[in-house]
């Protein structure tokens, strides 16, 4: 599409405004673009491109040995996007490495398309799920269910609209809404607010809110839910066999309260729902029949999504080479059948990490060609989809020409992104998140004496290294203790920790489970079995007992999905953070540690509550911990 069409198609109206008295560009509106248009003057191809997103998130220049972290703009990838007239890519933490850079690469990326401006998206959800590698990283969605604060919730998704905002990027591919009611979950656990349809609702609606305040397009993930799932679809096909009834109660709650406040883009689950679509398929895998999954389902997302639950925005997949789609469907028939079933943007349809990797795309873009040319993708389809997307990028003001100059973007952008303001914030909701789940003999506070020693283990070293940080950061006294660490990953108990237990005074030990697997015989778990395979449980138990038999003050911090403190059933303090990453080139990853250190040594007061129920380990139908379990430190009674 040329500029002349471009202009005469859809923004004669805006400039004419702008041009009245002097006027800055207004931002674009429905009223003043007219998106109808646009998409009649736009050949086929245009259309096409609108509809997929690649990343390129390392690239292999002509002339150069291997891929490496895509940073800088450059001609080869500007040529793919402006030949497959490309509607927006993704980028990853590979892509987003230093602020400044940051927002040269994104005014590089909407130089190569300056007739229709790309989405330029990204997964900054906050907490684990974090690519910025400069920006403020938050606590994350389960501490903010612990929090029980909506207007955390509201400032978690301004912070993150305002730094993605001054870099250039304009679509956040959060927050998740996903009910996380499955304590074996692998791949979202802290990532949901809580295992309650109603606080995840509240929290998903708030952090919306936020992001829109920065005219960020706010996407919720995973439809229709991957909250129930014991299978990370990143690597297999997960099933979800609940009914239609419990799917409308729980699974699809926050969807509805997200659509009903006007979300602006909705990502599908590479998830079965037999309940509204048990259609099978025969798997490119292994010749096996499948069902499909709620991304290929036009059931789920035309007959469910669209038809029954209202939504008229932007359907995107999430990606398009997860091993649950690419190993089953293939390349080029996951990417039509996504778009026959009702997706409008077809995301990470085909890998191009150079332009020796461009015929991927190729092959993918001319088979949604052909699949519109032979009517089995209807032209009325596309154009509806097309429809939605400008309409988005009208609203959120990216099809509104930015002058800005680049110079200027990046003096915005070193000002804005993880500031003082934004990091303060940050530290405030990471410490009332934190959850003291038991405190027997009032073992919290720790209240070191000068020169007694602190032992701290946890299983990597970027975590210790937080610990150990955060530690020699308190205030008054504590300063003046002797601290030491040490990292357990994948090692089993043995003499030179049991004698650095010996040397301590205080012991604290986080651990990090993803998913409980204890070695458990006739209802006991067994700490006997030492072998490093089961590192995750059983260093920390033996740490746990060691201590506990020296009489050492110890404390057990939960690092990741809180269901691992049924594993230490016996200590007398436990505490959870909902966060594990520690302290790497130079700065800390992630609240969560360093709050968590606070608490133990009474620098700030525990306020959270449980937002999921912990089952016991050693009796799993039995709950351990109920959801709005969490304790005052002072008084050891349950917080109101």
């Amino acid at each position: 599409m040329n500029k002349k069409k471009w202009v005469s198609a859809g923004l004669a109206a805006v400039l004419a405004v702008s041009a009245f008295a002097g006027m800055k560009p207004a931002k674009a509106s429905a009223e003043t673009i007219d998106v109808k248009a646009i998409v009649e003057n736009m050949t086929v191809e245009e259309k096409v491109g609108q509809m997929l997103m690649p990343d390129f998130r390392n690239w292999q220049k002509q002339g150069e040995s291997k891929a490496t972290g895509f940073t800088v703009m450059n001609e080869e990838v500007g040529s793919i996007i402006e030949k497959y007239h490309l509607g927006g890519v993704i980028l990853f933490a590979e892509n987003v490495v230093g602020t400044e850079q940051t927002a040269r690469l994104t005014d590089g990326l909407q130089k190569a398309s300056p007739d229709l401006p790309l989405f330029i998206t990204i997964d900054q959800e906050g907490g684990i799920v974090t690519r910025l590698q400069t920006g403020t990283n938050l606590p994350g969605n389960m501490a903010l269910g612990a929090a029980r604060n909506e207007k955390y919730a509201y400032q978690t998704g301004e912070i993150i609209g305002k730094e993605l905002s001054s870099l250039g990027i304009n679509v956040n591919f959060g927050p998740a809404v996903d009910v996380n009611n499955n304590p074996g979950n692998p791949v979202i656990g802290v990532r949901s607010f809580s295992s309650s349809p109603e606080l995840v609702s509240k929290l998903g609606i708030q952090t919306i809110k936020g992001l829109q305040s920065q005219n960020m397009a706010a996407t919720t993930k995973h439809f229709p839910g991957h909250g129930d799932t014991a299978v990370d679809s990143h690597y297999g096909l997960p099933l979800v066999s609940h009914d239609k009834e419990r799917l409308r109660s729980v699974e699809l709650v926050p969807f509805q309260k997200a659509i009903d406040a006007g979300v602006d883009m909705m990502m599908t689950a590479h998830v079965q729902f037999p309940a509204f679509d048990d259609t099978t398929y025969i798997s490119k895998k292994d010749g096996q029949e499948i069902m499909v999954p709620a991304t290929l389902s036009k059931k789920v997302l035309t007959g469910l999504l669209r038809e029954e639950m209202g939504f008229d925005g932007v359907i995107v997949t999430d990606a398009l080479n997860m091993k649950a789609i690419a190993d089953n469907f293939g390349q080029e028939e996951a990417v039509v059948l996504a778009l026959k079933s009702g997706v409008d943007i077809a995301l990470m349809p085909a890998q191009v990490n150079s332009l020796q990797m461009e015929g991927n795309l190729s092959s993918v873009f001319n088979a949604v060609k052909e699949a519109i040319e032979t009517g089995d993708l209807p032209i009325e389809q596309v154009n509806a989809s097309v429809e939605r997307i400008l309409e988005l990028k009208v609203k959120r003001g990216i099809l509104t020409p930015d002058n800005t100059p680049i110079e200027e973007k990046v003096e915005n952008a070193l000002n804005v992104v993880g500031n003082k303001d934004h990091l303060k914030k940050e530290k405030k909701m990471a410490e009332d998140a934190v959850t003291l789940l038991k405190n027997e003999n009032k073992t919290l506070p720790f209240k070191p004496k000068k020169n007694d020693k602190v032992l701290v283990l946890a299983p990597f070293a970027d975590q210790v290294e937080a610990m150990t940080r955060s530690i020699h950061e308190l205030s008054g006294k504590n300063k003046k203790i002797s601290v030491s660490g040490y990292a357990f990953s994948g090692k089993s108990f043995n003499e030179e920790v049991a004698a650095m237990i010996d040397e301590a005074d205080y012991v604290i030990t986080g651990s990090y489970v993803v998913k409980n697997d204890p070695a458990v015989n006739d209802g006991v778990i067994d700490d006997s079995v030492q072998d490093s395979s089961k590192w995750a449980t059983a260093f920390p138990r033996a740490v746990m007992k060691d201590a506990h038999n020296k009489d050492k003050e110890f404390v057990l911090m939960s690092l990741r999905n809180p269901y691992d403190a049924a594993n230490f059933e016996e200590a007398d303090a436990v505490l959870a953070v909902y966060g594990f990453k520690g302290y790497s080139n130079g700065a800390y990853r992630q609240p969560n540690i360093p709050a968590g250190i606070r608490t133990i040594f009474g620098e700030s007061k525990p306020n959270g509550k449980l937002p999921v129920d912990i089952p016991s380990v050693i009796n799993p139908d039995q709950i351990l911990y109920q959801l709005g379990h969490g304790l005052d430190i002072r008084s050891g009674k349950q917080l109101k």
